[in-house]
């Protein structure tokens, strides 16, 4: 599969059509977002997948009017930690000497950075840590539409109310983009046919 023919197919859908992505697809964007890269290998953020028809109803309602939260397969919620916690270092300092049999005593030359970016205040913490789930986001699109699975990144939305319904506020997270995944509808969506609008290489890229 062509990742270029891919990118071109792709575009933000506007109207699904509630078809069901099989579980392997979904399977492969997930783990495609959890491969994703982030700065220092952190991963300050959890995704929330919601699959229940009556909870997608309940977002659509509360937090978010857009389509394709009631039309979607599965609504992906990426949270980002609010605070960056020794106690989330720790438990990434043992999970990374354990996956590289080391020590946690060989990784002391983290603690500089890591105490920089702990001491830091929640709300340069959460831009931080916001831009993190950024990458995942844009490596799950990506995934999505290699998998010929339609994804659609949405920003428009009541960030409290969906923290609320969430309980997000009591894991130290705050939800900041959702990606609906599905099936366009070719019958209602309006850019079904358009033509994709991109800058040209000229615009886009300088040279040095």
């Amino acid at each position: 599969m062509n990742l270029l023919e891919q990118l071109n197919w792709r575009y933000a859908t506007k109207r699904m059509n509630g078809t069901k992505v099989p579980q392997e697809k979904l399977n492969t964007i997930l783990e495609a977002i959890r491969l994703a890269p982030t700065s220092l290998g952190l991963q300050p953020f959890k995704v929330i997948v919601i699959e229940d028809q009556a909870f997608k109803e309940q977002i659509f309602k509360d937090a978010c009017q857009q389509p394709q939260i009631k039309e979607s397969s599965q609504v992906l919620v990426f949270a980002s930690n609010k605070k960056v916690t020794p106690e989330l270092v720790k438990i990434y300092l043992e999970l990374l000497a354990e996956t590289r049999e080391i020590s946690v005593e060989s990784l002391s030359h983290f603690d500089e950075i890591f105490n920089r970016i702990i001491n830091q205040s929640e709300n340069e913490n959460f831009a931080w840590t916001a831009r993190q789930a950024y990458i995942a986001l844009g490596v799950g699109l990506v995934a999505a539409a290699l998998e010929n699975v339609d994804a659609t990144p949405i920003e428009g939305f009541n960030a409290q109310a969906l923290d609320h319904l969430l309980g997000l506020k009591e894991q130290n997270l705050g939800s900041v983009v959702i990606m609906t995944i599905g099936y366009r509808d070719e019958k209602t969506d309006y850019l079904f046919s358009k033509k994709k609008v991109r800058k040209n290489n000229n615009s886009l890229f300088s040279y040095i």
